[in-house]
């Protein structure tokens, strides 16, 4: 049996039987798009609304327009990637990411950049997809049956790029200013192309769907922004958002059952509901993080009375942490126990910001930035790991999608909850309303993880 060394030695120097480590750079650095985006925005959403006289009401906008475009692009690219291969995909999105990041450079209004960050969650929607359909089929290849550590490596890179956003968002803006965290879009942009043109394979996965759903994937856009919409801005005045939510949803369910090639197999999700649970957890606990990321930043900022850089600066032991806590955890299949201290963590974290105020100490909020990098090592990968064991190895694509829109479905969630918390400012009254209802949030994700039997089984058997 051949041991580990010689499996790496093999796939460096490019035998058959060992992973392909040149598909590693074009992967992790499509996939580090989006998350550099988000964590940079962080610290940029007060001066951004200095500059265009804006409350973060509106603000919010960035990050929903980013969050939006990306929950409907993840299953949407996710389906295509299945159909016609990664290359094609990686390397259209990544050229979007610059394009979108030339117009944030150049935009005159605050709406002109929100059509930026709009295209920067589409262009960015192709990485991960493309990935997970690269590590199936390297696989299926190599015999591979789980790759834990090519999928902690790809985390550990998204959270390393966590680390350096706020932190670089916050030297962007002081030496120049928020112009900047759109402008380093382009130099990756180029890197991804090149990168992407000389080491992703050419032509479709093996078994791959020959149909494209487009009626299906335009009703399932239709839905879920005219939902997304109305949580931006819920009244009654604009009740027609909901219903025609419902409508879509309706025709997009009759649709996909009476298709032969559907974008979303109904009848395969139907029948899995470890995957379902799999996403549900998803959504509870990014909504968490995500409501914490923006929230956080911006009352440190105008609640605490920091600078852009300062607030950067103690985000900096959130990712830190979950940094060390995928590099002890992550090559470790088992998933369930990850989610129940992940779980009780972010809880622990929920409930450390009832007490914070104007006047609080620089260590608490560095104990608390800490205290939330331990379900951010944690329950990312563990969920990742649940769906490469629970989904159709056929619609892998499609269906690491999926759990990426449910990702931002949960960002998109927290938006809303910082728009309608912080209406008139990112006080301290308004962090700890927000601080009780993600109480409760993380309560429904950590229930969702203990109950979970099916998760005993994920890893055991890989």
């Amino acid at each position: 049996m051949s041991t580990l060394a010689g499996r790496i030695r093999r796939a460096r120097t490019g035998d058959p039987a060992g992973f392909d480590h040149r598909l590693v750079a074009p992967m992790i650095l499509g996939s580090i798009l989006n998350p550099i985006n988000s964590s940079m925005l962080a610290v940029a959403l007060v001066p951004i609304g200095h500059a265009f006289g804006v409350p973060p009401s509106q603000t919010a906008w960035l990050v929903s327009g980013l969050y939006l475009a990306t929950a409907v692009g993840q299953p949407v690219i996710g389906r295509l990637v299945d159909s016609y291969g990664p290359r094609k995909l990686y390397l259209m999105g990544t050229a979007l990411v610059g394009v979108a990041g030339l117009l944030g450079v150049l935009a005159p209004s605050l709406w002109v950049l929100v059509l930026s960050r709009v295209l920067l969650g589409f262009g960015t929607s192709a990485a991960y997809p493309a990935s997970m359909t690269l590590l199936r089929t390297e696989s299926e290849r190599t015999g591979m049956k789980s790759p834990s550590g090519i999928l902690a490596t790809l985390t550990a890179s998204s959270q390393v790029i966590a680390v350096i956003g706020p932190t670089l968002g916050g030297v962007l803006i002081g030496v120049g200013s928020w112009h900047l965290i759109f402008a380093i879009n382009v130099p990756l942009s180029v890197l991804c192309l090149f990168l992407g043109a000389r080491r992703l394979p050419k032509g479709a996965p093996k078994g791959a769907p020959r149909g494209t759903d487009v009626p299906g994937m335009l009703l399932f856009a239709a839905s879920l922004t005219a939902f997304m919409l109305f949580l931006m801005e819920p009244g009654l005045a604009h009740w027609y958002l909901p219903a025609l939510g419902l409508a879509a949803g309706a025709w997009f369910v009759r649709r996909e059952h009476g298709v032969t090639e559907p974008f979303v197999d109904l009848h395969v999700l139907r029948g899995n509901t470890p995957l379902l649970a799999t996403y549900g957890r998803q959504l509870l606990a990014y909504t968490t993080s995500y409501a914490f990321l923006y929230g956080y930043g911006q009352w440190l900022q105008e609640g605490r009375g920091l600078s852009a850089s300062q607030a950067g600066l103690l985000l900096l032991p959130m990712s830190a942490v979950g940094i060390l806590v995928t590099a002890l955890t992550g090559r470790r299949r088992e998933v369930r126990a990850k989610l129940a201290v992940g779980a009780v963590a972010q809880l622990a974290g929920c409930v450390a910001l009832l007490p914070l105020g104007d006047d609080s100490p620089v260590w608490l909020l560095v104990v608390i930035g800490a205290l939330f990098g331990i379900p951010q090592g944690l329950i990312g990968l563990a969920n990742q790991n649940a769906l490469y064991a629970q989904a159709d190895p056929a619609r892998m694509g499609s269906s690491s999608g999926l759990l990426r829109t449910f990702t931002y479905l949960g960002a998109l969630l927290a938006s809303a909850a910082n728009a309608a918390f912080f209406h008139d400012g990112a006080t301290s009254a308004g962090l700890h309303s927000m601080a009780w209802m993600l109480i409760g949030v993380a309560s429904l994700c950590l229930v969702a993880s203990v109950a979970d039997r099916s998760l005993a089984r994920v890893g055991r058997d890989a």
